[in-house]
């Protein structure tokens, strides 16, 4: 996964600007990978993270999408 797959799936799961996923954890998608590329979306100024839980099998991620381009 990349971070922009990730912000595309942010676009598809939101609700105005808001999002809120679970994303299931594999061996490419771990909870320090997916917090990397949270972290570099937060830097370019597209989204703005409310909560980041890890959960036994997924991480949990909800927010605000600061550019909302489709």
């Amino acid at each position: 996964m990349n971070k922009d797959k990730l912000l595309k799936k942010f676009q598809n799961a939101n609700r105005g600007n808001f999002f809120s996923i679970e994303i299931p954890k594999t061996k490419n998608n771990d909870f320090t990978t997916i917090e990397e590329l949270v972290k570099e979306l937060e830097k370019e100024g597209k989204i703005k993270l409310r909560e980041c839980i890890s959960r036994e099998y997924s991480v949990y991620l909800h927010g605000i999408i600061k550019y909302a381009s489709k």
